[in-house]
């Protein structure tokens, strides 16, 4: 019995949504040192990077990891991208149960 308590990850796995360190903005690398970028920025170098990766080595040199701190949409949408938008089955999940 929990005696009224939830799981482990919905007792202390929140702090990080208030976390002063928490990144706000994207941030995209340049000339080693990160900058600040807006969304479609960054959505477009990611973009472009995965284009530029799946040309060279195929959809299968690129993989996705799923989270267990998104909920179960969240982590279907990505799988969907993976397979639908990316072409790759590569898909993991860092819950172990």
């Amino acid at each position: 019995m929990n005696k009224g308590w939830t799981c482990v990850k919905g007792r202390f796995g929140f702090d990080y949504v208030h976390s002063p360190d928490r990144l706000t903005d994207p941030l995209i690398r340049e000339n080693g040192t990160f900058r600040k970028a807006t969304w479609d920025e960054a959505l477009a170098v990611v973009a472009e990077g995965l284009k530029k990766v799946k040309e060279k080595n195929g959809a299968d040199a690129i993989g996705f990891l799923a989270s267990a701190k998104c909920t179960n949409e969240e982590n279907y949408v990505l799988q969907k991208f993976a397979r639908a938008a990316v072409g790759t089955n590569n898909v993991d999940h860092c819950a172990r149960l």
